[in-house]
């Protein structure tokens, strides 16, 4: 069994998708980018989620993914998940056969997202996933635009027919529903959105899939160790935080028309911290270079705590 088949806690970060000029993945900055993810200090790194572009890589492009990914942690002793998401079923568990290979410490996966799903259908569908890589943990990826919403009895049932169900990415909720998870979720570790960390990790989850970390792991990392210090400091910084996305992202997503994945590539660019640009894979539409670097530029004004000087 995986050595995470102890539910995974922290802030782990994206792994996103560098481009060249011809719109296809750019495998050498990619690299770079893993090495620079390392370096941050991260609990681990993972594959294809809201931010990987799962939906729109080929075959070919997510087993190199796969393999390259698996090559640097495995050289490096860094945790990573792999995600194995399609909106097809099918194409899911057969990409979960394919990864078995690498040894992925677990895998993430959404539910089917053409039709949404009956929860008999969902737990069908974690169930068959779970037998095609019995010795793999499963986490769910079920965010807010999941074309099926679970709640969290639903999510204890599933844990309760797929063991190896370790964790969940969900969108939290307000204090009513962080008592239910802390009912009902004991054995299942609970990833929270990002700008969300400091208040969802106090109020019952264990980590983040952050898209705090695709703006600066490095500043992410920081974030999760002040919280541990000092939870009133991590708290107003979490306050702030979700200010600059209220006036700075989500503007920027309304202005352009950008999915989720555009706006948290935008802010990887805005970092600076890798090579990569805003751009996503065709046909999706993208921030503009110079939006981001004026969101860059207001990140370090407004949240000077997730840079170094020289950045």
């Amino acid at each position: 069994m995986s050595p995470l088949a102890k539910p995974p806690e922290g802030v782990w970060g994206a792994v996103l998708l560098p481009l060249d000029q011809r719109g296809g993945i750019e495998w050498t900055a990619l690299r770079e980018q893993l090495s620079v993810l390392h370096a941050s200090g991260l609990q681990g790194i993972y594959t294809n989620g809201t931010a990987g572009e799962f939906q729109s890589q080929t075959e070919q492009e997510f087993d190199h993914l796969s393999q390259v990914v698996a090559d640097f942690c495995r050289s490096v002793a860094l945790p990573f998940q792999i995600g194995v998401s399609h909106t097809n079923a099918r194409v899911a568990r057969e990409r979960l056969s394919r990864v078995a290979a690498v040894r992925p410490d677990a895998v993430q996966v959404i539910l089917p997202d053409w039709w949404a799903p009956s929860y008999d259908e969902a737990e069908r569908f974690l169930v068959g996933m779970a037998a095609t890589a019995p010795d793999i943990p499963l986490v769910l990826y079920n965010p807010p635009h999941a074309k099926r919403r679970l709640n969290l009895d639903e999510i204890s049932r599933l844990k309760q027919a797929v063991p190896m169900l370790i964790g969940a990415k969900l969108p939290g909720g307000d204090e009513i529903w962080y008592e239910e998870l802390r009912r009902k979720l004991t054995h299942l570790s609970v990833f929270i959105p990002g700008h969300f960390m400091a208040s969802g990790c106090l109020a019952g989850g264990r980590g983040s899939y952050s898209n705090v970390a695709c703006l600066s792991p490095a500043g992410a990392v920081r974030w999760w160790w002040q919280l541990g210090e000092d939870p009133k400091a991590a708290l107003a910084f979490e306050a702030r935080v979700v200010g600059f996305m209220k006036e700075h992202v989500l503007p920027l997503g309304a202005r352009y028309g950008l999915s989720n994945a555009a706006l948290d590539k935008a802010m990887a660019a805005a970092g600076g911290w890798c090579p990569i640009g805003p751009k996503l894979l065709w046909p999706y539409a993208s921030a503009p270079r110079e939006a981001a670097l004026q969101l860059g530029a207001a990140a370090r004004h407004e949240l000077p705590e997730l840079f170094p000087p020289s950045l």
